[in-house]
């Protein structure tokens, strides 16, 4: 009995590793698909290259006192972005 939870859309799958420039410095990355296309589509909302968007996030990333591993602060950033843009619809719509 699943309780009503779905498979996402395209199922599930492991992560895929992609080359990105950051900095002048190609980098390797890690991550599941539906990762990949969350962070394309938050790059293109605020008109960046995925490339520059990952730079960012990477940039505030290595500020932290206790920086985790790039796979990981993207995710992270893209959970609180998602959630944040919610709460933001929510407070617009109220």
């Amino acid at each position: 009995m699943t309780g009503g939870i779905r498979r996402p859309h395209g199922g599930f799958a492991g992560p895929v590793k992609r080359s990105i420039t950051i900095a002048g410095h190609p980098t390797s990355i890690s991550l599941e698909p539906l990762f990949w296309q969350a962070l394309e589509q938050a790059a293109a909302a605020r008109h960046l290259p995925l490339s520059a968007l990952v730079a960012e996030i990477d940039a505030v990333r290595i500020g932290a006192p206790d920086p985790p591993n790039l796979a990981s602060a993207l995710r992270t950033w893209l959970l609180n972005d998602i959630m944040h843009a919610k709460d933001d619809n929510r407070s617009q719509q109220g």
